[in-house]
């Protein structure tokens, strides 16, 4: 079977990043994986580099039975395991009993009998929370949240921050205390030692689990699924409890420890506003699987055209105000319509073909519901505090349901541009990194992934269309040709690249920041993809709808520069001088540069996963009994 070479590239392009191979690479061969990681390459030259396993393979002169072949998978999701909780053990702590022959004023004799009740104390607490507590009254004598016989106002700042947690997308149920009522039977001062106990260090293992999930968040990400990558931040529960301990301002010191970002605060500002909405929402409603097309007819044309008039600008509604108006609630979608919904579909920044589809639908009803926004914007809170405090005042942001990504300078976004990211079964990760090169005139290491599912099969018969290609195979670190290759044996010791030219999968260059999942940002020949809305078509990295233009922001160079060092022709990495930080991040609720919150598709499916995250850790947070 013959392969036009468009055939061959288009299932290239379509498989241009691997996040997983099943054979790795021998470790001396130079492929995309090896430059992720920190090898340096070597100089260009007409063979392969050196690998250092394998050995040649015999000729395939005749075809041989073919094995079964193995299959390359992808991370996975997990159910999420949340930590239970674990009792404080205070009781150690717990003084003498104070008894009727000892002499002491009625305040100490009270803190006495307090302290000694610690040990009655029954709290349970996340397990990092409890420790810090009982790290923390062994230090400490007095006492935080108790004066006397009774709570004191630094207790009751803290609960009042505690109770408005959702403010802030944490749970409050979370954080509840039993507080102990005014009035008390003097006569069993006991009872109310154990009751004065109990409080005190119940709030304190609140406060220090509601100072812990403020910074870092209740989930921890590396348990929702393979996809995500990050190190969790470290809380130091101790110095904060002591801080609280020290503090005359306990409501403001506990309402700083959420993320004080721009960002941050516009979510925050969002759901506050939607959930101070009252009454029914007014909303468009279109059938679910509307699919409309210039030429037929729909019922649904009627709820269309009530979208267009509702969320349509004041501008397009008086241009296209005759259509409007002569309108007679008819399923014909005419020309005039057609018309109406390309307009409509283009101040949109969708493409305007007048195809009425998802992403139209998606505009034309406004958007999410209410609640819908306030579900995305509670996960996107609890996200927001996995990224870093600063992102930096020199950064770049991908953001994957947006597919977007954002160039900073001084604080402030300078452009941005479309993106393509990887599609539902060959997902893109959620994970930070630092750039540090720009390849021009790259070479494709063909993955193993690739030689194995999309290779392999037209290998066996036709050996030599990687040759006709213009590919370059290597077996035991020696070039050979494709067709000199036993494609029925193993392909640990085989490596595939395609050199720099026109057609090359990553285009005119490449942008690495080298991290264990494969992933770049690049350029590409499929211009076209740009031009769709829903942009999940990549096999995980991002490519660029202006490449030259990213390349020369985090080169510090003009365009003109870049353009030079490809019209040279030749491989070339330039090393990226500055420290720019790069978020490849996953928000389907986020501000733009003008603070204002845009809500998106949940391409992948994280955010049910994230919710399911938050069932879980609910669950376990439940004291029992």
């Amino acid at each position: 079977m013959k392969l036009t070479k468009t055939a061959v590239l288009a299932a290239a392009l379509a498989l241009s990043c691997a996040t997983i191979t099943l054979n790795a690479a021998p470790a001396n061969a130079l492929t995309l994986f090896d430059i992720f990681r920190g090898k340096k390459k070597e100089p260009v030259r007409e063979e392969l580099p050196g690998v250092t396993t394998g050995a040649a393979l015999p000729g395939a002169e005749t075809k041989q039975a073919a094995k079964p072949l193995p299959r390359v998978t992808g991370p996975r999701y997990y159910t999420y395991k949340a930590d239970g909780l674990k009792r404080v053990a205070i009781e150690k702590l717990a003084d003498p009993v104070v008894t009727s022959s000892i002499t002491v004023d009625i305040p100490a004799a009270g803190d006495a009998g307090v302290r000694a009740a610690f040990a009655n104390v029954n709290v349970r607490a996340t397990p990092d929370a409890a420790k810090a507590v009982e790290t923390f009254y062994a230090t400490q004598k007095k006492f935080v949240w108790i004066d006397g016989t009774g709570i004191n106002e630094k207790a009751k700042s803290a609960i009042a921050v505690l109770a408005d947690a959702a403010s802030v997308g944490l749970d409050p149920w979370d954080y509840a205390v039993k507080i102990p009522a005014d009035s008390f039977d003097s006569v069993d001062m006991n009872k109310r030692y154990d009751e004065l106990a109990t409080f005190e260090i119940e709030l304190s293992s609140a406060v220090a689990a509601y100072v812990q999930d403020a910074v870092r968040g209740r989930i921890d990400p590396n348990r929702i699924s393979g996809y995500h990558d990050f190190k969790r931040k470290d809380v130091n529960i101790v110095a904060a409890l002591k801080n609280v301990a020290m503090s005359s301002n306990v409501k403001g010191y506990l309402e700083s420890r959420s993320p004080a970002s721009s960002d941050f605060q516009a979510l925050k500002a969002e759901l506050a506003r939607l959930k101070a909405e009252s009454g029914a929402e007014d909303r468009v409603v279109i059938a679910d699987g509307t699919l409309l097309k210039p030429g037929q007819s729909n019922p649904e044309l009627v709820n269309i055209v009530k979208g267009i008039v509702k969320h349509g600008s004041d501008a397009l509604k008086t241009e296209h105000s005759l259509t409007i108006a002569g309108y007679k609630d008819t399923p014909e979608y005419s020309p005039e319509l057609v018309s109406l919904v390309e307009a409509f579909q283009k101040e949109n920044g969708l493409k305007p073909d007048g195809v009425v589809g998802k992403a139209s639908i998606r505009k034309l009803v406004g958007g999410d519901s209410a609640a819908d926004k306030i579900a995305k914007l509670e996960v996107a809170l609890e996200q927001a505090r996995w990224l870093p405090v600063d992102l930096g005042a020199r950064h770049v942001f991908i953001n994957q349901p947006a597919f977007q990504v954002y160039y900073y300078e001084g604080g402030q976004e300078k452009f941005s541009m479309r993106t393509v990211v990887g599609s539902k079964s060959n997902q893109t990760y959620f994970f930070e990194d630092r750039i540090q090169t720009v390849e021009v005139n790259p070479y494709w290491g063909v993955p193993q992934s690739i030689i194995i599912n999309e290779m392999l099969p037209k290998l066996r018969n036709d050996p030599s269309y990687l040759d006709r290609m213009g590919y370059q195979v290597a077996v035991g670190g020696q070039a050979v040709a494709s067709s000199s290759v036993n494609w029925y044996g193993s392909t640990s010791g085989i490596s595939v690249r395609q050199p720099p030219s026109d057609d090359n999968a990553l285009g005119e260059l490449k942008i690495l920041f080298p991290n264990s999942h494969a992933i770049y940002m690049h350029d590409t020949p499929s211009k076209s993809f740009f031009k769709k809305d829903m942009r999940a078509l990549s096999h995980g990295c991002v490519r660029l709808a202006e490449p030259r233009k990213m390349a020369a922001a985090v080169l510090g160079v003009t365009e003109a520069d870049v353009a030079k060092e490809i019209a040279g022709g030749k491989n070339k990495g330039i090393s990226v001088k500055a420290d720019i930080p790069i978020y490849i991040a996953y928000f389907t609720a986020w501000p733009n540069k003008d603070g204002a919150v845009e809500y998106f598709d949940d391409v992948y499916g994280r955010d049910d996963y994230m919710r399911k995250a938050f069932a879980a850790t609910q669950k376990a947070r439940q004291v029992q009994g």
